[in-house]
């Protein structure tokens, strides 16, 4: 028996933004009765969003997520296996960057499955599309410390490292601390060091903007509370 193929498909970065996913990754999802997703209720949102053919009754989710035991994820990609293909969905953006699912990814590739990536909205490289940084050589860190101590060590680390390095240095952070993290960069970084703040990419409410420290000390900052932000640096 041949096996099923494994779908990423790319999920919206927020609400009323799936125009963004192509309708050929629309079609090829409407296809798919298995889903391995971090939260059913979000992929079944999306989903309904793109007016599947499908019945809800004829699907079935797997969850990966921070509770899902490794005798769980061992059995996720049994229907591939069997011959079915199967959609790995994201959150938000490209499923296996930032995202629980590149260990499916892993494991598909160990057991022989193929994957098959589909385009979509990536918030990490279009906010690096929209900064003006350095697109030849940049990093993603994920988080940053939570605490202000560590923080600042993290800000000055990644600002060497990219003067160092000559690279861009990418970096998000949990939507309620946004501010928090504004005002210590501000506090921490050369004058000199340009920032990029990348807000809600895709949406109607869309903010981007570059500017030294220096510069940003001068104007309005915008209120990034709970807004889903990516933060760049070169130095």
């Amino acid at each position: 028996m041949s096996k099923g193929k494994l779908y990423l498909i790319p999920a919206p970065l927020g609400e009323n933004a799936v125009h963004t996913i192509p309708p050929y990754v629309i079609e090829q999802m409407h296809q798919l009765d298995y889903f391995i997703a971090e939260r059913a209720k979000t992929a079944r949102a999306f989903i309904k969003t793109t007016q599947p053919v499908k019945p809800f009754s004829d699907l079935s989710f797997f969850e990966l997520n921070k509770r899902t035991t490794p005798e769980e994820l061992r059995t996720f990609l049994k229907p591939a296996e069997d011959g079915n293909d199967m959609g790995l969905l994201s959150e938000a953006g490209c499923p296996g960057v930032a995202d629980p699912g590149a260990k499916i990814v892993q494991m598909a590739h160990q057991k022989g499955i193929q994957v098959i990536p589909f385009v979509g909205p990536s918030s990490i490289l279009l906010a690096l599309m929209a900064s003006g940084m350095n697109g030849q050589s940049f990093c993603f860190q994920g988080y940053l410390s939570a605490k202000k101590p560590e923080l600042a060590k993290d800000l000055k680390r990644l600002e060497q490292l990219s003067r160092k390095q000559r690279q861009t240095q990418i970096f998000i952070e949990t939507p309620y601390r946004n501010m928090s993290m504004l005002e210590e960069s501000f506090k921490v970084l050369s004058p000199d060091t340009r920032l990029c703040v990348a807000a809600d990419i895709s949406l109607e409410s869309e903010f981007i903007l570059t500017k030294r420290i220096k510069e940003w000390k001068k104007v309005k900052l915008p209120n990034l509370h709970k807004r889903p932000a990516i933060f760049l640096i070169q130095s």
